[in-house]
């Protein structure tokens, strides 16, 4: 592991971490904080870089998969930090990392699996998968893009093109918000859903049509509008009939995309069940994300033009993570929850 910069402060072995051992009855029930921590990459391998956390951003994977339990518990060891998004300064490097170096600021994410997630001080990532904070980005900014921002371009990039159009059910989400500005970018024509009180907020990220699904039957709304879209992002499964409805409103051979569903069983349902006995009669998919450099630099450079931004729904200090996380689980946040780990540096 290269040593601290000139004129910096040796790294230390310890670190101030949110821990869990257990998830029973929750996640947010039972993480714990830690000042005495053991820090992670004590020595790094040859792609490697350790990162001082500034700032870090929820994301429901964040509990829903150490909530699995004992599944879970298999392959990953406890004590453990949850936390996949994340900004921070390069506090060292391995040899072989050359992308990036000492005191440079930086964002990315990490990948579930994990023992050491970005709730705490220190964490350990790839080289190649961490890029650098573009001038004029915040760094509570940055660290909301790496889950959210790179699911919303890898669902969209590469299958429509200028002027096509784009139905995102359930736009106020952390992906949602990501994905109507990224589809505008790309030139597209966006619809997309959400509650009243979220409706100004989609209009000003760009979203040409929004339907306010407390007083709209989307559904139906769709149907008048025949087959008009060339991409469905569907970030909540429901209502239930929307896939199966989905001829009427995607063009033929065009993708039904799933990002969130709360329900297991119907998620299965919608894969298996034959078109002859109702089942959906569009390319049906659901989206897990790659963690990519390329997909995080065009996100920061989109938004360092002001082309993409982050909408934050709070933030909150170290402190103060068990009430971050409720806040995530309330299902009530519109934009992302970001949470302070470390100061910035000078």
């Amino acid at each position: 592991m290269a040593g601290p910069a000139p004129g910096t402060t040796a790294i230390p072995s310890t670190m101030k971490a949110w821990l869990w051992n257990t998830t029973s009855g929750g996640l947010e029930k039972n993480i714990y904080r830690s000042d005495t921590a053991k820090r992670p990459g004590q020595t790094l391998q040859s792609n490697q870089v350790l990162v001082k956390v500034i700032s870090m951003s929820l994301n429901p994977a964040d509990y829903k998969v150490p909530e699995m339990g004992f599944i879970y518990k298999c392959v990953v060891s406890t004590p453990a930090s949850p936390g996949m998004d994340f900004c921070g300064s390069v506090a060292a490097v391995g040899p072989g990392v050359t992308n990036v170096k000492v005191g440079q600021l930086v964002f990315g994410c990490l990948v579930l699996p994990l023992q050491h997630g970005s709730l705490a001080e220190y964490i350990v990532t790839p080289g190649d998968v961490i890029v650098p904070i573009p001038d004029g980005v915040e760094v509570d900014h940055a660290a909301t893009v790496g889950i959210a921002g790179q699911t919303a371009l890898q669902v969209i990039q590469n299958k429509v093109g200028e002027g096509d159009h784009v139905f995102i059910n359930g736009g106020s989400g952390g992906v949602g918000i990501y994905a109507i500005q990224i589809a505008k970018a790309l030139g597209c024509q966006v619809t997309a859903t959400c509650s009243t009180r979220n409706v100004e907020l989609l209009k000003s990220l760009g979203a040409d049509e929004v339907l306010d699904y407390t007083t709209v039957d989307v559904v139906q709304h769709l149907r008048k509008q025949g087959p008009l879209f060339s991409l469905c992002l569907d970030m909540i499964g429901e209502p239930d009939e929307l896939y199966r409805e989905s001829h009427n409103f995607l063009l033929p051979n065009k993708l039904f995309a799933q990002v969130g569903n709360g329900s297991h069983l119907a998620t299965a349902a919608r894969l298996i069940t034959p078109k002859i006995f109702g089942g959906g009669q569009r390319p049906y998919q659901l989206v897990f994300f790659k963690n990519r450099y390329e997909d995080l630099k065009i996100i920061g450079d989109w938004m360092q033009q002001g082309k993409v931004k982050a909408v934050l729904d709070s933030v909150y200090e170290f402190d103060d993570a068990v009430q971050a996380y409720e806040k995530l689980k309330s299902h009530r946040a519109r934009g992302k929850i970001v949470v302070h780990v470390s100061a910035k540096p000078v």
